[in-house]
């Protein structure tokens, strides 16, 4: 599914056009991205939080060349489901690999 595919699904539902639903969708989106670059978080009740976390500096290693090499320390976003969010999706692997046509 797409951002293009949810648009259209919310326009559906409320009755607003394509481009008022896009420009809304296109607005949260920034506003997300916008809170979180200034190191804040975001909750949504009864759906999740997008966190920026700090991930530790490590060590890897090249693949072809099995060379070590530093990853140095820095700061990702992430998403956190809520406990409903979770409880609402829970399938069986058998159930999702026959509904996204996965073998």
């Amino acid at each position: 599914m797409t951002k293009a595919d949810l648009v259209e699904m919310v326009a559906e539902r409320t009755g607003f056009t394509k481009t008022d639903v896009q420009v809304i969708f296109d607005m949260m989106l920034d506003v997300i991205k916008e809170v979180m670059s200034s190191g804040h978080n975001i909750e949504i009740r009864r759906f999740g939080t997008f966190k920026v976390k700090v991930r530790r500096p490590r060590m890897a290693r090249n693949p072809r060349t099995g060379e070590p090499v530093p990853i140095p320390e820095r700061v990702i976003p992430v998403f956190k489901p809520s406990n409903e969010f979770k409880e609402m999706i829970k399938i069986t692997p058998e159930k999702f690999k026959e509904m996204s046509g996965v073998k």
